[in-house]
């Protein structure tokens, strides 16, 4: 497991550094994009498929991982410009697949697909996103029809509405909000099949996978359940390196690799925000 965990961190450094060190007169753009796409946002965690030593980077966000459950079955789309990815897809159908969850045909994504985290994306961030995708190299890869029938899930509360681009900067709980919820962090961090209204960031979710079964962790401000009693760096550590309080690392799905490119503006932002978290246990 601990070489499947090395290799990974070491895929997406490579390809964090080969989506950002562009030329001086790159597009700023679509630097952003590589940005959210290759950290924040940590896209390549489900869509860059798997091969027997790990992630396959030479296929790069060409469809990945496999999603079997009571209510669908799918497989991470291909999101390079091929004709069997996004080739097709118009600049308008990509954000609207992101932001209300719905092919061109006018079908719902499987609620896998965090779309209700990302209605609070900024019309400049999703410009920057799908200005991204369109530069990646295009990979013939053709995934699995998807196997499912249903309606888009509601937005995340407090994401129902792009987010002013001057909250960005002015106050930095805003600014984390932004981060985290773009990050889904809650997506898993959160039991929403528990009994009663769902506890926010309170954890308990089980995550199973090649791994086995991960339990989501607490990330509320709770000091004995949360993070309450955790220091900025330990927060830091544990999004950037997957190394928890007292030193276990941590499972996956935790997309530490991909977190690691996050900037320290940007971390810090988001543990300014985790800190408001009210305290569930």
């Amino acid at each position: 497991m601990g070489n499947i965990v090395t290799f990974l961190t070491a895929c997406i450094s490579l390809l964090f550094v080969a989506s950002t060190t562009a030329p001086a007169a790159a597009d700023d753009l679509t630097e952003r994009g590589a940005y959210l796409v290759n950290t924040v946002m940590a896209c390549g965690n489900c869509h860059t498929p798997m091969g027997p030593q790990g992630p396959d980077m030479s296929r790069a966000l060409s469809g990945g991982l496999e999603f079997d459950t009571p209510g669908f079955h799918v497989t991470a789309s291909n999101l390079t410009p091929h004709d069997t990815g996004l080739g097709s897809w118009s600049d308008e159908e990509i954000k609207r697949a992101l932001v209300e969850g719905r092919r061109p045909d006018g079908s719902a994504l499987a609620p896998i697909m965090p779309t209700s985290f990302y209605k609070v994306l900024t019309p400049r961030d999703l410009d920057a996103i799908v200005a991204y995708l369109r530069t990646l190299p295009p990979v013939d890869r053709k995934v699995p029809a998807p196997e499912y029938a249903g309606d888009p899930p509601p937005a995340f509360p407090g994401a129902e509405a792009p987010i002013a681009e001057e909250d960005q900067g002015a106050d930095p709980v805003r600014k984390g909000f932004y981060l985290v919820t773009i990050a889904h962090c809650m997506e898993c961090h959160t039991d929403w099949e528990a009994d009663g209204p769902p506890a926010i960031g309170a954890g308990g979710r089980p995550l199973p996978g090649p791994w086995g079964v991960s339990i989501s962790a607490n990330i509320t401000n709770d000091p004995h359940a949360g993070l309450g009693e955790w220091t900025d760096e330990e927060i830091v550590r544990a999004v950037t390196a997957g190394v928890s309080r007292d030193g276990r690392a941590l499972l996956p799905p935790m997309g530490y690799p991909f977190y690691a490119g996050i900037s320290p503006d940007d971390l810090a932002a988001m543990v300014a925000y985790l800190r408001t978290v009210p305290s569930t246990h």
